[in-house]
């Protein structure tokens, strides 16, 4: 299937999983990159980000927003927050949706209400319209191990256009810190979105030696 990537713009979705560590690094990267950014959290993401990282988000949307621009360095309005209820947002529509969304973390509940086509957030009406316009969609999951239920409904989202990309680190460019295999992840989805990337060697590339497309 090819995919229509009309702009530039990304949406990304951070659930209630395990690996808030991931959505951040790839929030950093998508705005070192230049990428405007459509951020949605759930309420759960926001549980997650305080118990498994150091950082802090205020309550309001406004001032996750201003928060997290100023964190990064965002350029002004590159950087856009929703609320999961927030239905004026662009992403809600395919006359406004950006170029691809990533959800990540994912969690199965997310997964599950995506395959299904529930729409009943703006998370997963935001991924439906990805689906529906032909655009990038890019699934995270953090869950082990799978049930039959989890899987099935993992086909259902590949076979309606979807990329599945579990958070399975690898180990071929030698890991040294838990931030390594962060970005490996991390690294993995940029190539899907298209986003040019230095955080791992590519395989059969010696770590710190550049791409021929780099050289």
């Amino acid at each position: 299937m090819s995919y229509r990537i009309p702009n530039p713009a990304v949406a990304l979705a951070m659930t209630g999983a395990s690996g808030a560590q991931y959505g951040l690094r790839l929030l950093e990267c998508l705005i070192a990159a230049g990428r405007p950014v459509h951020l949605m959290l759930s309420k759960p993401a926001l549980v997650v980000i305080g118990s498994e990282t150091d950082e802090r988000m205020p309550g309001r949307t406004v001032e996750i927003e201003r928060h997290l621009a100023e964190r990064f360095g965002a350029a002004p309005g590159q950087l856009s927050v929703y609320g999961n209820e927030q239905w004026t947002a662009c992403v809600a529509s395919g006359s406004g949706a950006p170029g691809s969304m990533v959800v990540c973390p994912c969690t199965m509940a997310t997964l599950s209400s995506i395959a299904v086509g529930a729409s009943r957030s703006l998370i997963e009406r935001a991924a439906d319209v990805m689906l529906k316009e032909r655009r990038l969609l890019v699934l995270v999951p953090r869950e082990t191990p799978f049930s039959s239920i989890h899987l099935r409904n993992m086909l259902t989202v590949s076979d309606a256009g979807g990329v599945i990309l579990p958070a399975n680190p690898a180990f071929y460019h030698r890991p040294q810190r838990v931030e390594d295999l962060v970005d490996y992840i991390v690294a993995r989805v940029l190539d899907h979105l298209g986003v040019e990337q230095k955080l791992m060697p590519r395989w059969g590339q010696v770590p710190g030696e550049l791409a021929d497309d780099d050289a």
